[in-house]
């Protein structure tokens, strides 16, 4: 079957419509658009980054304007999400929990063998769990028997308690300070939550079929990216299948390497508004360095991994989207104590913007500014000193 053909400015508005942000509450408002977002996606990714608002948190502020923190505890309170680390860490739609269960077993099978002492210590941790509920790491005495060399460098109670989580053994929830807390699975699944494990081929449509929805337009590497964690999965094989019943189409893009592949049922003339949306780096839109490049021309990458004499344009600067542009990065951290954003860089790319962008601009900032918890601004360097001034003479 021939390709479907489409030119950028169409695949961006796919694209953008997938990753819900077409418009501003494109979900709606209030706890059920937070649902209906994480329903739409299939995943959230978590990020316990605080520099700026928490990535998760920070997705949900994009796409539901009266978005409140707390909301994504309630909605996993009442059984409606839950958190684990398929690709990364997230938060997902519990009615698709049953296709986390490969992944667990993955964890399970294909880690590293335990010693003895690990084995030992794991059964002890879920004893005391199963007999007196929920724990925290905090719980635990220090039981590391040689100095910390560093990060990630775990003590063997949180290594035996992110384990049991990974293998399914136990799940989590997070206190009001962020930190994990470790409960038997029964007692955070609904009763009447699926938990057949899938069949391979069930487990392969599951991540294409996701993969597609929340991006739109998507290439095999990403789809296997989703479903890394399964050694030997069948996203490959089972594309095949779906593209000879047409469930999945190839797509063509101009100027874009393929092959890439879209969902039949994806209207491929799609409108967006022209929305101004202030974006986390772990945004679903933002996570695929390559995609940005070939479909936006935006050369992103998020600098809080580079060492800092290579940074470019700041430690944790935010993608700026207008319309079906990228049109700045800007680099910012809130100081909670002063109640100041505090914006180190703001790089505008080499598009044209307008007077409505700049005030669209400008009501955006003023909102992530009471959205970090923040009372005012600052304002650095920037690229582009005319823009910067008629931005910051509105605050």
């Amino acid at each position: 079957m021939e390709p479907i053909v489409l030119n950028r400015s169409q695949a961006r508005k796919i694209i953008i419509h997938a990753a819900g942000l077409s418009k501003k509450a494109q979900f709606g408002t209030g706890t059920e658009a937070v649902y209906r977002v994480i329903d739409h996606l299939g995943y959230v990714q978590l990020d316990t980054n605080y520099v700026v608002e928490r990535a998760h948190h920070h997705a949900m502020f994009a796409r539901v304007p009266d978005y409140q923190t707390e909301w994504l505890a309630e909605l996993g309170e009442q059984g409606d999400i839950f958190e684990y680390f398929t690709s990364d860490a997230g938060f997902l739609p519990m009615h698709d929990f049953r296709f986390s269960l490969p992944v667990k077993k993955a964890f399970e099978t294909q880690g590293a063998s335990l010693t003895r002492r690990e084995s030992d210590l794991m059964n002890q941790i879920l004893d005391h769990v199963e007999r007196d509920g929920a724990v925290m790491v905090g719980d635990f005495e220090n039981d590391r028997v040689e100095a910390s060399s560093g990060w990630w460098d775990w003590r063997p109670a949180k290594v035996a308690l992110e384990r049991l989580y990974l293998e399914g053994k136990l799940m989590i929830s997070r206190n009001s300070a962020f930190q994990k807390v470790y409960h038997l699975s029964l007692d955070v699944i609904p009763q009447d939550t699926d938990q057949t494990m899938p069949s391979d081929e069930e487990y392969a449509r599951y991540v294409i079929l996701r993969t597609l929805g929340a991006l739109g337009i998507s290439s095999v590497k990403e789809m296997a990216w989703r479903a890394r964690r399964v050694k030997g999965n069948l996203v490959k094989k089972e594309l095949e299948k779906m593209l000879q019943s047409k469930e999945v189409l190839t797509v063509s893009v101009d100027g874009v390497k393929g092959p890439l592949y879209m969902r039949s049922d994806t209207d491929i003339n799609i409108s967006i508004e022209d929305e101004l949306f202030i974006l986390s780096p772990f945004d679903i839109l933002n996570v695929f360095r390559a995609r940005l490049k070939d479909f936006f021309d935006f050369d992103y990458q998020i600098e809080c991994f580079v060492p800092a004499p290579k940074r470019k344009f700041g430690y944790f600067s935010l993608p700026i989207l207008s319309g079906e542009k990228f049109i700045a990065r800007m680099d910012a951290k809130a100081n909670r104590k002063q109640k100041i954003l505090i914006i180190h860089n703001i790089h505008f790319e080499p598009v044209e913007i307008d007077q409505k962008t700049i005030n669209q601009l400008v009501q955006n900032l003023k909102e992530f500014i009471l959205f970090n918890k923040c009372q005012d601004v600052t304002f650095g360097r920037s690229n582009n000193s005319t823009l910067l001034k008629l931005i910051s003479q509105e605050f």
